[in-house]
């Protein structure tokens, strides 16, 4: 406005400040003719006193001032150009011609500038928003629902006022909308007046300025013009009309014709009289029809206003009105309790309706669950902040569009106070000039804090302290919980936490981080020890690198110990973030050293033990011990190696890495670090197919390890040893023929893992019990341990274990009957398991989706996925499961063969060899294999296999004698399915 006011009076067209009379042109009076170019900029800037001895200025410092001259250098003459920051927060209050980007110097990206043309009308954010479109509502039901049933008693004649509180931003004017959209429905009459923060002492303002309107003046028209429209508009009502448009025309700043007689009344006189016949206008307006009076923002309202509104609330039940008055919770109302008038509090919205305000935003496409969780954790239930700040999101570049959600384009900062509520936060802070201080140094503290830690950093007296944090209550910028000094003060928004923060200069934000630091490091032992973060965090933000890296590297370590691998990992990161910045030293090499080793297990934990992420880290902490010489860090980064070499298949380097371990073990004689040592060892030698061998090195870890000793071992290492190594054995006495004594193992896995409250060594020993129901083909057990380490790992985060457990659920479900569901399953698992890099199970899990392939007479399908499994295992030397695999390819080649068309005329496929001669040396192979593994659950279940395609070519006595051989081995677990139909098809075979 004072741009256009300018170039105005300087082209001889300026209206004037405050609605007073054209001014004369400027260059009536100068000897050249003036022009001016305007050009604006909007940002933050550091403003302060600068300059030295004699001159001294205040001056705004920054990027804003200078952009702000480059735009005005490239304006016409009399012409105000602004830019797109500034287009955008008067976007729908003035007219503006884009002029497309323009390149400004000492700005490296093209600028979009806007020329102002003139005022649009538009008074207010949420008329503009009406002409961009409104949000839909979200959780005002009930309100609006109360509203209702308020404006059907005013069309029965029993006129009603509503009382309409709550913050700014939390939806009033958006309900009020909703109102009149409903209302619009039938004959009414609508009076909507609105109080300014500019005109908190100007006289009946909101009435004036509706007035205006209602008279339809326009800038242009001359005080005639609008007295005419005065008197036309009064004759249409039951006025008296030489009392009433004198009245009105001083109430309009309008001058009175000789044909009116002059007002000679008092002043309080004169304003009662005015008051009156605003209310009768008003009272008519309700006898003609059933009338809408909505007032905005009453915390503004003048006091003449007020006074109005005494008269209009008395006179209310005697007319078809329904007045609407809305205003925020620093205005007290001061009308009592009648029976006509109702109070409505707004309240935030719950996390839900967050959630689906934002889905309306964003037309339906999702958000990521991080950009998600940001929105509903920093607009705290604020309708406007959910709105603005997701708006901010969509525009930033911070995502690309997909189909049917929104995707990230890289990582993702903390939100930022998008530019069109800065000014409406920092106001609010602004008010408060006096306790601003305060705010700013509890906002640097965090989001809550303590009374004791405030005033143990602040320099006031506690009498003063106190005397501000309480007008911060009062405000309603804080909550307070308590009272002194045990007293806890909780910003009400994040946002204006963030407001009261970045109006801070960095050099006292510095300042006050120190301080902080220093004192929870001195004082504060308890915090200090439990939440090492917030040390690290004001250390860092102070600074003071060096101080705060050994801070997140604890903190680091306690988020392990307490499974939230997540939050570690952000923690160490940061920690070796800032390492990076410190000179190239011993110290800083064992440092990041301590870091990676830290990392490692979290990584495994939430990416998956083959990620490369967890070779990374692991290598890295190899090549830092191989700088740093003799130290006991290189033992977990071998360790680390070992298992991620496990995981992705890699046997031959998992073993050298394993006899390594053994070998540094040996020589230090640590128990803890031989229980590792054989663990490792064990299971690569397991999936080698050397089952022997892996029992002993397992048996020795279990003789080796004390749950009291040893139990630090799962948080240091990411999982517990002892935990691991009953895991493995349950599968090996398995394979071995010992199903019971795998069943015993894996219940005192999970005995050990729940009592250790070691979440990772948990959902290990739910998805080994469910392996170890599977291979006893007991598919209900199997379904429960499965769900419940799908429950466990979908809680924490445990993407290796989760894609396990969905396969083996999959199993599980397939051979109950409900095949179709089963597969898609495991299928899901598999592609989810695939994508933790990990190869180490592909075999067996392959072999499930095959066998279930067979279930439901899918036998090529089946044949296909082993095809697959069979190359895994030659390629990589994973035998451990090759007997299976190759008794499974003769059944599936059987039930092939009974599946395939009897006419082979039709059928293009090349001829095949006898599929029972096929059959029969797969069965053949697998029971050479398993005998050479001493797997005698893999050799029983081949030889029942070659047993009934023996018993089917009239070889009975031949599979007789091979299947009792081997079902006399065996001792126990005759309650089993496998032992169960070897004793049926045995009986088969001898009658």
């Amino acid at each position: 406005r004072a741009g256009l006011e300018i170039v105005g009076a300087l082209r001889g067209q300026g209206s004037g400040v405050g609605g007073q009379e054209k001014q004369q042109p400027l260059t009536v009076r100068l000897s050249q003719p003036l022009q001016v170019r305007i050009g604006m900029h909007t940002g933050q800037v550091v403003v302060g006193e600068m300059g030295g001895g004699s001159r001294h200025e205040q001056l705004a410092l920054g990027d804003t001032p200078n952009i702000a001259a480059r735009v005005q250098g490239i304006a016409e003459p009399d012409m105000v150009v602004i830019s797109a920051a500034t287009h955008r927060l008067i976007e729908g209050y003035f007219t503006c011609r884009a002029l497309g980007a323009q390149t400004l110097k000492g700005i490296s990206t093209p600028v979009p500038v806007y020329q102002v043309l003139g005022e649009s009308g538009v008074q207010s954010r949420f008329e503009v928003a009406i002409t961009t479109g409104l949000t839909p509502l979200v959780g005002r039901e009930q309100e609006v629902g109360l509203l209702l049933e308020r404006w059907e008693q005013v069309k029965e004649g029993a006129g009603q006022v509503v009382l309409l509180s709550g913050e700014a931003g939390i939806g009033k004017s958006r309900l009020v909308q909703a109102l009149k959209e409903q209302v619009a429905r039938g004959a009414h009459a609508r009076i909507e007046c609105r109080c300014s923060p500019y005109y908190q002492n100007s006289a009946l303002y909101p009435v004036i300025e509706h007035l205006q309107r209602l008279l339809q003046f326009r800038r242009e028209d001359t005080p005639q013009e609008k007295l005419r429209k005065l008197e036309e508009t009064l004759g249409q009502y039951a006025f008296a009309r030489q009392e009433a448009v004198p009245l009105f025309a001083s109430l309009l700043s309008l001058p009175l014709p000789n044909l009116y007689p002059p007002l000679t009344l008092t002043p309080q006189k004169q304003k009662q009289k005015t008051l009156e016949a605003v209310l009768a206008w008003l009272l008519e307006e309700a006898e003609r029809q059933s009338t809408l009076s909505v007032w905005e923002d009453l915390q503004w309202a003048d006091p003449s206003t007020l006074e109005f509104l005494n008269l209009l609330i008395d006179q209310a039940p005697t007319a078809r009105i329904l007045v609407l008055l809305n205003f925020r919770p620093d205005f007290s109302p001061p009308w009592a309790t009648r029976s006509h008038l109702t109070q409505l509090t707004l309240s935030r919205l719950a996390r839900k309706q967050v959630e689906v305000m934002v889905e309306r935003v964003t037309g339906g496409k999702a958000l990521p669950a991080e950009v998600l969780g940001q929105l509903v954790t920093k607009t705290d239930g604020v309708p406007l902040f959910v709105e603005e700040l997701t708006k901010m999101v969509l525009e930033s570049g911070l995502l690309r569009e997909a189909d049917s959600s929104y995707e990230l384009t890289g990582p993702l900062p903390p939100l930022a106070i998008p530019a069109t509520l800065q000014d409406s936060l920092m106001a609010r802070l602004d008010r408060l000039a006096t306790v601003r201080e305060v705010a700013q140094l509890g906002a640097t503290l965090g989001r809550e804090f303590p009374y004791e830690l405030i005033q143990a950093v602040s320099p006031l007296d506690e009498a003063s302290l106190q005397r501000d944090l309480a007008r911060l209550v009062e405000a309603e910028l804080l909550y307070q919980r308590g009272q002194p000094p045990q007293a806890r003060y909780i910003f009400k928004h994040a946002m204006i936490q963030e407001a009261a923060y970045q109006s801070l200069l960095k050099s006292r934000k510095q300042q006050y981080h120190r301080q902080i630091a220093q004192v929870l490091e001195a004082r504060f032992l308890e915090t200090r020890e439990t939440h090492p973060e917030l040390v690290a965090h004001h250390y860092t933000e102070a600074g003071l690198r060096e101080q705060a890296i050994p801070y997140w590297q604890k903190a680091g370590q306690r988020a392990i110990e307490r499974s939230a691998n997540i939050e570690a990992i952000r923690h160490l990161a940061k920690g070796l973030e800032l390492l990076q910045t410190l000179p190239d030293t011993v110290a800083r090499t064992q440092q990041e050293l301590t870091l990676h080793i830290t990392l490692g297990p979290a990584l495994m934990a939430t990416k998956g033990y083959a990620a490369p992420e967890v070779e990374n880290t692991y290598a890295r902490a190899r090549t830092l011990c191989q700088q740093v010489g003799e130290t006991p860090e290189l033992f977990p980064a071998l360790l680390g190696l070992s298992t991620f070499y496990l995981i992705r298949g890699e046997f031959h380097t998992a073993r050298e890495l394993g006899e390594q371990l053994l070998s540094l073990a040996q020589r230090v004689h640590d128990s803890a670090l031989l229980v590792e040592a054989h663990y490792v060892l064990g299971t690569t030698l397991f999936h080698l197919g050397e089952l022997v061998p892996a029992k002993e090195h397992l048996e020795q870890g279990i003789a080796l390890y004390d749950p009291q000793q040893h139990h630090f071992l799962a948080f240091r290492y990411g999982q517990d040893p002892g935990v691991f190594c009953l895991c493995y054995m349950v599968r090996i006495l398995c394979f071995l023929g010992y199903p019971d004594q795998a069943l015993q193992r894996s219940q005192e896995a999970l005995a050990l893992a729940q009592e250790l409250s070691h979440p990772f060594s948990l959902a290990l020993a739910f998805t080994f019990a469910a392996l170890a129901h599977q291979l006893r083909r007991e598919g209900h057990a199997a379904q429960e341990q499965a769900e419940a380490g799908i429950a466990l790992c979908t809680e924490q985060g445990f993407a290796f274990y989760l894609a396990m457990g969905t396969i083996l659920r999959g199993w599980a479900l397939t051979v109950q009957g409900q095949g179709e569901e089963g597969i898609a399953q495991m299928r899901q698992g598999l592609a989810a398991w695939r994508a933790t890099g990990a190869e180490l199970f592909r075999p067996h899990l392959l072999a499930l989706l095959a066998e279930a392939y067979g279930k439901v007479g899918q036998a090529e399908e089946g044949l296909s996925v082993l095809g697959e499994a069979l190359a895994a295992a030659h390629k990589s030397g994973k035998r451990f499961y090759e007997a299976e695999l190759y008794r499974l390819k003769g059944t599936l080649t059987l039930q092939s063969k009974v599946q395939s068309p009897k006419s082979k005329v039709s059928d293009p496929r090349p001829l095949t060899p006898d599929p029972q001669a096929e059959a029969e040396a797969c069965f053949r192979q697998a029971i050479e294999i398993a005998r050479g593994q001493s797997a005698k659950a893999w050799e029983l279940r081949a030889v029942m296999s070659l047993s009934r395609l023996w018993q089917q070519q009239g070889k009975q006595e031949d599979a007789r004698q091979m299947l009792t051989e081997i079902y006399g081995w065996f001792t126990e677990g005759f309650d089993t399915a496998d032992l169960k139909e070897a004793k049926a098809l045995l009986q088969e075979l001898t009658h």
